[in-house]
């Protein structure tokens, strides 16, 4: 009974709150009465987790940008410098490019590149730089003729349009006069040493390799040697006979004009005559200058008239003078080769190899002609026949 008493004033109580709240609904949306009831309510615990989530962001931030700041300022630093290291045995030179904002590597080579190479390899990567100078600690220009290597013995300043960067070489790197002598020593021994076991073998290997090369370019040319033998005879005999033919005809002439002359008419008639006779001779010669373009020599006309001979008589006889031609001039390359190979200056060998037969001296064979080779004639040829 004790129990169903104590619900039932509890259960008035409610309403009799519930009826005095309902007179004043009209101060339900009131905003100081939210904020009261949110106030008392609810602040204590939103208060204390915002304060300690507020504190560790404001924390999480100034370590952020602590942090932050020193990278920036390290990367400020490091982009504003211009290093030097040692890529695979090269140099690599690091430098800020002025118009990308960006930094660029280089990589040089000691001995082959100058400092003209790398102002000239710098100018070309960013279009905005008009001035790169190297200079050492005190100022002083150094050429652009200097080598990697000297420029990079010590410490030098790099000058880019108007910023000035001071750049360090790694010692570790460096070589000392000692070291270059000793490398250069040591050059010179592995020099020598491949020299006395494989190049002496190597040139008697090649000796013998021409000499069979020459050996079969001799057989296949000598029959083509024996038609070309036989064709010049020919030709030789053909022209012989023309240069006697034109002496006889002019014996003809003189004797034809000496007659007129002294016995059928006087030399006042026969003057004009022979006048014009001379002059046609002139102009015969400069006319074949003109076709030929050679001058009227007479040794040049013979033998210019023998190659036109012996041409055509090869052409009736189907004998390939360019292909003698091509043979004749690959046995003066070998023939070269081995006087090159045989000399015991350049080539540090001795006059006789001991592991080869000694031969006779290769000679040309003896043609009557200066020329070796067969020369073509001139396509007008007229003016000869």
């Amino acid at each position: 009974m004790a129990m169903p008493r104590v619900l039932c004033r509890a259960r008035f109580w409610l309403n009799n709150d519930l009826s005095a709240i309902s007179k004043y609904s009209f101060l339900l949306n009131s905003v100081s009465i939210n904020k009261c009831a949110r106030v008392k309510v609810v602040r204590p615990f939103r208060t204390n987790f915002s304060v300690n989530l507020v504190t560790k962001q404001k924390n999480e931030k100034d370590k952020t940008s602590s942090s932050s700041s020193d990278t920036e300022t390290d990367s400020d630093s490091e982009e504003e410098e211009v290093t030097v290291e040692y890529h695979r045995g090269l140099p690599k030179v690091t430098i800020p490019l002025p118009s990308r904002k960006e930094r660029c590597s280089f990589i040089l080579k000691p001995i082959s590149n100058t400092v003209g190479d790398f102002v000239e390899m710098v100018k070309n990567e960013d279009k905005g730089i008009d001035r790169v100078v190297c200079t050492g600690k005190d100022g002083t220009r150094i050429a652009s003729s200097n080598s990697i290597q000297a420029l990079l013995d010590d410490d030098f300043k790099l000058v880019i349009n108007d910023c000035t960067y001071n750049v360090i070489t790694p010692k570790d790197e460096r070589l000392t006069g000692d070291e270059m002598q000793g490398l250069n020593d040591v050059r010179t021994v592995v020099n020598k040493l491949y020299e006395a076991l494989h190049v002496r073998e190597h040139q008697v290997t090649k000796e013998k390799e021409l000499l069979m090369e020459l050996e079969n370019l001799k057989q296949e040319i000598t029959p083509l040697e024996n038609v070309k033998n036989e064709l010049e005879m020919v030709a030789d005999k053909r022209s012989n006979w023309l240069a006697w033919a034109g002496l006889g005809l002019m014996s003809v002439q003189f004797g034809i004009l000496a007659r007129l002359t002294w016995w059928e008419y006087s030399w006042d008639i026969m003057e004009p005559v022979t006048y014009f006779v001379t002059y046609g001779t002139v102009i015969a010669t400069y006319a074949y200058f003109v076709l030929t373009k050679e001058e009227y020599i007479l040794n040049d006309v013979k033998n210019r008239q023998q190659l036109l001979i012996m041409h055509k008589k090869a052409k009736k006889l189907g004998a390939d003078l360019a292909k003698y031609n091509q043979l004749q001039s690959e046995i003066h390359k070998i023939e070269y080769k081995l006087n090159k190979l045989r000399n015991p200056l350049k080539l540090h060998l001795p006059n006789k190899s001991p592991s080869v037969v000694e031969d006779k001296p290769i000679t040309q064979p003896d043609i009557q002609k200066p020329a070796t080779n067969v020369e073509q004639p001139t396509k007008k040829t007229d003016v000869e026949q």
